[in-house]
């Protein structure tokens, strides 16, 4: 083997870029769902009332938040680990994954609900104005899933190197 100066597991890094990936693609995956989704609505419903285009990208750049969620969770997991500086263990690794799966899933589940209440939403305006207001709540609540997914994964993220007394 060779003399290495690395101190920890072995393959707890693998653990935490693996949290790093899974936050920002499942992130990912749930705001190009929600964009693609509530864009068809908005599409569809412009043929008829295209005054209301711009009312109803909302959904739309909900959806696209969602992305940053999960990148803001990969940069906070992918400088957390340097095993050449301070010893990373599978705890760790471990801490990371969570969180990067906390925000990753918390994002893709928000991201197929703001698809299709934006869907829904933005072609129900169309037809009563009066809808608006109950669409946007909606939608406000489905983000704050993802919001939750983000707050845990960072709490989780943070325990990272709290394994050991060093």
């Amino acid at each position: 083997m060779g003399s290495t100066t690395f101190s920890g597991d072995e393959t707890a890094p693998f653990f935490g870029f693996l949290g790093a990936a899974a936050a920002l693609v499942f992130s990912c995956m749930g705001a190009a769902y929600g964009t693609a989704k509530s864009g068809v609505g908005v599409a569809s419903m412009g043929v008829m009332r295209p005054e209301l285009v711009m009312k109803s990208i909302v959904p739309v750049v909900m959806a696209g938040v969602l992305g940053i969620y999960g990148l803001i969770i990969a940069v906070i997991i992918s400088t957390g680990i340097n095993p050449k500086t301070k010893s990373y263990y599978l705890f760790d690794g471990y801490a990371h994954l969570s969180s990067g799966l906390a925000c990753g899933l918390a994002g893709l589940s928000a991201g197929m609900a703001i698809g299709i209440v934006g869907d829904a939403g933005v072609r129900a305006n169309a037809q009563q104005p009066k809808l608006f207001v109950g669409m946007i709540l909606i939608l406000i609540f489905a983000e704050a899933l993802a919001l939750y997914g983000l707050i845990v994964g960072i709490i989780l993220s943070s325990r990272a190197g709290q394994s050991r007394a060093e």
